[in-house]
């Protein structure tokens, strides 16, 4: 009779073990759907009015304003958005007393692939005083490229003009670019001779 107990004692352990362990995998489960369907996407941090400095060896870099700057953290390709307009100053280590700018009504920064993109009446201001105009650009800052497909209107300081229809690409300090279709009132002074 002892004997009996003791089975019966070891099947119920291992029926309610079982019955854990499904029960345990089952909330498992649960918790997987649900985390699933959870929305991540939202800001992390939030920052009104932002003035953000950035500096590489005690020289500022890049100087940001912004009405509103917003982080997103909590997903796969984290991102900086500034929804309601940007104003950038970049500081170049040949002419540091001359910052560049950049102005645009949408910015967003990806992290990870350290790329930029500026939407909506985008204005460039190189540190040599010449303008870009065009509606989006893109930074790739590990390749060092500014690109669009957009129409580039630029002006020189000397007040020459030069449009490039189906958009540009440059070194992101300006030093080189290349305009695609472009046409335009250029200084012939600029342009070098052969042979010269």
């Amino acid at each position: 009779m002892t004997e009996r107990i003791e089975i019966k004692r070891k099947n119920i352990a291992a029926v309610l073990g079982c019955a854990i362990f499904f029960a345990l995998i089952s909330c498992e489960e649960d918790l997987a759907e649900i985390n699933k369907n959870r929305n991540t996407n939202f800001p992390s941090q939030i920052i009104h009015n932002a003035d953000i400095l950035q500096r590489d060896s005690g020289m500022i870099k890049l100087r940001a304003t912004a009405p509103l700057i917003e982080k997103f953290e909590y997903i796969d390709s984290p991102y900086i958005v500034a929804r309601k307009g940007i104003n950038i100053l970049f500081y170049d280590k040949k002419k540091p007393d001359v910052p560049g700018k950049i102005t645009a009504k949408y910015a967003k920064f990806n992290e990870l692939k350290k790329f930029y993109e500026a939407k909506g009446n985008v204005r460039i201001v190189s540190n040599e005083n010449q303008m870009f105009a065009m509606q989006s650009v893109y930074w790739d800052q590990a390749k060092r490229l500014i690109y669009t497909s957009d129409t580039v209107y630029v002006t020189d300081k000397d007040g020459s003009t030069l449009v490039g229809a189906n958009g540009m690409r440059a070194k992101d300090d300006f030093s080189e670019y290349t305009f695609f279709n472009n046409s335009g009132d250029i200084n012939a002074e600029k342009i070098p001779e052969k042979g010269r």
